[in-house]
């Protein structure tokens, strides 16, 4: 009887044990109809344990959303680090080298160049050639030292001889130099020069010294390569598909690490990007990162163009010109870091300072973007426009509008070679001192001084410039009316 007992009692025990085991492997509880797919829980949702699959499913998510955020996050050092790395190996320039962009076909490459006015580039890598001197001349230009996330740390405000040392490092002790901290290892050196005399740029560009202090004694001469003429493309556009992420994981091996962009570098470590780390994505990671830069990228052209939701942007309520620069020179809003407000910049434009949205009358610059006509249609390459551009425009030096290509931001890579009007060209005036410009894809007649001819199978965007803006930009007593379907 005792035997027969312990027999039943351990029959019931192990039909218990085989009932809670089944509760436990058995897929009887809630699934939910999500934006990703259907997700299921052991329980209900509040009760229960994701599913391995389901599992599966939000990791692969949590990577795709990490990864677009990157994206855009990223905008500003990857177009750096492409320049950086076309200077070297597409431009064949090294350390202590200027290159020299003087017209429409040297700046094809980059996002949106005025092409009213030369550029003059130069990158260093302070790791390598340790601190570095830069010897500016008397004369007309406006320059900056900007660091790989495009932020302005030092401003060429004139000659002398600039000492440039790398983030937490020592500068050495030296008299008569201006001696300026790098906020990254790498940095750029942009300047525009201003004169509207050949002769004199060039004097400029060739009196301007880059070398290593430790090669004062002797320095090697600076060396200016001369692009004009020359069709450069893709020296700054951000690369496409998984090329993207790669420049990422360079240059941010090669970089410091920026205290706010810490959670941003915990975000990539599961896509294969880590500091100090080889890029060497699994198949499985370069299928998530390759259609991350597509969305990405798709993300950026709709914060980008025509985007009311970052304010900083509005020009006019009702306009359809925007103020392009979205975003403060150090990137840094009052509450918040201008995560869109950079992106949206940097996807279409190179560098950022204070010079470039002049607050007051009279100084540096203020640039308006349009990627819409008076309709609210999109600027379509295939169609005729008219910019009417009333009289006394105000900017004090000159005014230029320039078309540019929306696939690249760059300057429009048309027939005629000519991308831009300018006050500082020959162009039809009307009787009140307005002026007519015209875009599309033939000129219309009589009408060549004033037209920009854009290509039928791409859209288009203009930028128009005002140098050193008056108070009547400020004030809006003078207006820029919205582009109009021409008649």
């Amino acid at each position: 009887m005792k035997k027969t007992l312990i027999l039943i009692l351990v029959i019931v025990c192990a039909a218990s044990l085989l009932a809670g085991c089944a509760t436990q492997t058995g897929v009887t509880g809630e699934t939910l109809d999500t934006r990703i797919g259907e997700l299921s829980f052991t329980h209900d949702f509040a009760n229960g344990y994701p599913t391995h699959e389901t599992r599966k499913i939000l990791f692969n998510e949590m990577d795709f959303q990490r990864a677009t955020q990157a994206y855009l996050w990223a905008i500003p050092i990857i177009s750096m680090a492409q320049w950086q790395w076309s200077f070297e190996n597409t431009l064949g320039a090294q350390v202590g080298d200027i290159v020299y962009y003087p017209d429409h076909s040297s700046k094809l490459g980059i996002l949106t160049a005025n092409t009213t006015t030369p550029y003059a580039t130069s990158f260093a890598d302070l790791q390598k050639s340790g601190p570095l001197v830069i010897d500016i001349p008397e004369g007309e230009l406006r320059g900056m030292l900007t660091n790989m996330w495009q932020i302005e740390f030092a401003y060429v405000d004139g000659a002398g001889k600039y000492l440039i040392h790398a983030p937490g490092t020592k500068a050495p002790t030296a008299d008569g130099y201006k001696v300026v901290e790098a906020t990254t290892n790498n940095f750029m050196f942009g300047l525009r020069l201003m004169s509207p005399d050949a002769a004199v740029r060039d004097q400029v560009l060739n009196d301007i010294k880059i070398y290593p202090y430790k090669d004062r004694a002797h320095p090697r001469p600076t060396k200016v390569l001369r692009k004009g003429g020359q069709r450069l493309l893709g020296v700054t556009v951000q690369p496409r598909g998984l090329a993207y992420f790669a420049r990422l994981a360079d240059i941010l091996n090669r970089e410091v690490v920026d205290e706010r962009d810490r959670f941003f570098h915990a975000m990539l470590q599961p896509l294969g990007i880590e500091k100090g780390k080889a890029f060497q994505p699994t198949e499985s990671q370069k299928k998530i990162l390759t259609e991350a830069a597509l969305v990405g990228e798709a993300m950026a052209k709709a914060n980008d163009f025509y985007n009311p939701r970052i304010k900083a942007s509005i020009y006019r309520e009702g306009s359809a010109w925007e103020i392009a620069t979205t975003s403060p020179a150090d990137q840094r809003w009052e509450n918040f870091d201008a995560l869109d407000g950079r992106a949206a910049w940097f996807y279409e434009a190179l560098t950022n300072g204070p010079a470039m949205n002049s607050q007051k009358s009279g100084w540096g610059q203020k640039y308006l973007a349009s990627y819409l006509d008076s309709d609210k249609d999109w600027l379509d390459g295939a169609m005729n426009y008219r910019l009417h551009v009333p009289a006394d425009v105000p900017a004090a030096a000159f005014w230029s509008l320039t078309v540019y290509d929306v696939s690249t931001r760059c300057p429009i890579d048309n027939e005629t070679k000519q991308a831009d009007r300018s006050s500082r060209m020959e162009l039809l005036t009307n009787a009140d001192g307005s002026i007519d410009l015209y875009f599309g894809p033939e000129a219309p007649k009589g009408k060549e001084k004033n037209w920009v001819q854009t290509v039928a199978d791409r859209s288009w965007f203009p930028y128009f410039r005002l140098y050193s803006p008056t108070e009547r930009f400020f004030d809006q007593s003078w207006i820029l009316p919205d582009i109009e379907k021409a008649k």
